[in-house]
């Protein structure tokens, strides 16, 4: 990878505050991540509340699975554009150019989510903007763990309140999850994956699953 430390041009982005990206603090420990309160202004978050597209059930649905509108449209465009991917490279000395994205959108958990996990090594990094508009209890913070096996074993935790990214280099530790809720819990995901048969491959298999899930809701 090469590091990268150009200029990061903001000029017309309207949903993404890179400034809060840039004041955050990259830490390496376990691995690399960085959280990142306000990324999302508050007549932003506002904006793209009001435009979430439905998603039918648990789980993680690709976008192209869902109706979105227009502002949605919008925001995943600078998330997914260059001011905003520079902003990354820069932060985690990355060279991501020309490697493709892809998006899922959660709209609620089920008690059996959040079993820790590591995403899988075809994904070089992790996005996940959280759009639920307040979070109190602790069930349903991310954690970042030391650990493959003990959800105790907390390097950072992160509440899934409106306007907060978290991004994190996928490791072979990049261990994560959260103790068990349900009910609402928005979340976008972005992954810079190695190659387009990755995306092709994932956005199968989140495809298949969302239908699935579909089909199930209808006789719940």
């Amino acid at each position: 990878m090469v590091l990268v430390t150009e200029t990061i041009d903001r000029a017309g982005l309207r949903f993404l505050d890179l400034d809060a990206l840039e004041a955050a603090v990259r830490r390496d420990d376990p691995f690399p991540f960085l959280i990142a309160p306000g990324f999302i202004p508050p007549g932003a978050r506002a904006a793209i509340g009001a435009d979430y597209p439905a998603v039918a059930g648990p789980g993680s649905f690709p976008v192209e699975e869902l109706r979105v509108g227009a502002t949605f449209r919008a925001f995943l465009g600078e998330l997914e554009g260059p001011a905003f991917r520079r902003a990354i490279e820069k932060k985690f000395g990355l060279d991501l150019a020309g490697r493709p994205t892809m998006v899922t959108v959660r709209g609620e958990a089920r008690l059996r989510d959040g079993r820790i996990h590591n995403d899988s090594r075809s994904k070089l990094v992790t996005v996940l903007v959280y759009m639920n508009d307040a979070w109190e209890p602790a069930e349903g913070r991310l954690r970042l763990l030391r650990s493959a096996t003990d959800l105790n074993a907390v390097a950072a935790e992160v509440p899934p309140e409106a306007g907060t990214l978290l991004v994190f280099r996928v490791t072979e530790n990049s261990w994560h999850g959260h103790l068990p809720t349900s009910g609402p819990r928005r979340v976008v995901q972005l992954n810079w994956v190695e190659s387009d048969a990755v995306v092709r491959r994932e956005r199968a298999r989140h495809g298949l699953s969302a239908r699935v899930k579909r089909f199930l809701s209808r006789w719940h």
